[in-house]
């Protein structure tokens, strides 16, 4: 068996960075949901696009969000995970939309209209590892070079 290993903050907010996909949980009136998203870090905070009627987008806003990224090495028992918690809110800001343009604006990959920009300021980072002497970056299969 592998040992657990909590990450750094500093290592958590660099594997949050190298990502592109992860998911978002978050509480509804009919209970809780996991959502899929394509995402982008822009400063301190993570920055998904979704259309205003979905779930994300209808009961997202102003509420405390879960992201969490991972990878997993089935073969070789080990893996890795990242959560972040914060409140999402939506920008609507010209110059903010700006800035996550020029810097890093997420791209979707399902079809239709992802026209509002969900914001996920983290307020708490944490993450963990399974497994040691392994390189957690080069270990991903898709990765963002930054």
């Amino acid at each position: 068996m592998n040992e657990a290993i909590d990450l750094t903050r500093a290592e958590c907010e660099h594997l949050l960075r190298t990502g592109i996909g992860g998911r978002i949980a978050l509480s509804a009136p009919d209970g809780p949901h996991i959502v899929p998203v394509n995402y982008s870090v822009v400063d301190d905070a993570i920055i998904v696009r979704t259309s205003p009627y979905s779930v994300l987008g209808t009961y997202g806003r102003d509420s405390v969000l879960a992201f969490e990224v991972d990878q997993f090495d089935h073969e070789r028992q080990r893996g890795w995970s990242v959560v972040a918690r914060g409140r999402g809110e939506v920008v609507n800001d010209p110059e903010e939309l700006e800035h996550i343009r020029a810097t890093w604006e997420p791209q979707p990959w399902a079809a239709g209209a992802r026209t509002l920009h969900v914001r996920l300021r983290w307020s708490e980072i944490t993450g963990r590892r399974i497994g040691s002497s392994w390189d957690l970056d080069h270990a991903l299969p898709v990765r963002r070079t930054l």
